[in-house]
């Protein structure tokens, strides 16, 4: 079993919702974990269901509560806006991009299809130096509060798991298999290199 925790990331869309609920629980369980968004703006939704607020990632999330409570107060309230950005605060200072980091995981997990596409193809896009294996896995998270709560509670299980695992790269794809049939939730996984 590995003596240091799992160097764990959680990357979503803008890095506001499912990877920070994943990043709030893992913390709290002592793993070392960051977490990131893949677009290219932070995208919130707005008072009208075609008209999402925008913001960049340098934008804290301070400033991105002020600029909402400014804006509507009782909307943002009401749809949880307000709280996730509360919780957000209190985890780290602003979203962060995964393309802009260049630090090294043991497990990145995504939360859905198309950001896992964009992590890989991002990992595989750079020069490979160490050849250190990330492991690479999809957990298909739908963007609600109830949802991004019960992925990050699967995702933590996934770590406990391979934290205590004796032979990580033997025990994934074993893992996610006896996951797969208990939950009835399928995963994509691929291991890229460092």
């Amino acid at each position: 079993m590995p003596s240091s925790p799992l160097k764990v990331a959680v990357v979503c869309k803008s890095n506001m919702n499912r990877s920070m609920e994943a990043h709030s629980i893992l913390r709290k369980k002592g793993f070392s974990v960051r977490s990131f968004g893949t677009g290219s703006l932070v995208r919130l939704p707005g008072t009208a269901h075609d008209l999402p607020v925008v913001y960049n990632f340098t934008t804290t999330y301070k400033e991105m509560y002020n600029d909402l409570l400014r804006r509507d107060r009782q909307h943002y309230t009401r749809n949880g806006i307000l709280h996730i950005l509360e919780r957000n605060e209190r985890i780290k200072p602003r979203p962060e991009r995964f393309q802009e980091c260049h630090e090294a995981f043991d497990v990145i997990f995504t939360c859905g299809e198309s950001i896992y596409d964009r992590v890989v193809e991002d990992l595989c896009a750079r020069d490979q130096e160490t050849f250190q294996p990330v492991h690479v896995i999809n957990v298909d998270i739908q963007d609600t509060l109830e949802d991004a709560t019960l992925g990050a509670l699967l995702i933590c299980e996934l770590c406990q798991h391979l934290q205590h695992a004796d032979d990580m790269e033997d025990s994934v794809d074993k893992l996610l298999l006896m996951v797969e049939e208990k939950r009835g939730k399928s995963f994509l996984h691929t291991v890229c290199f460092y």
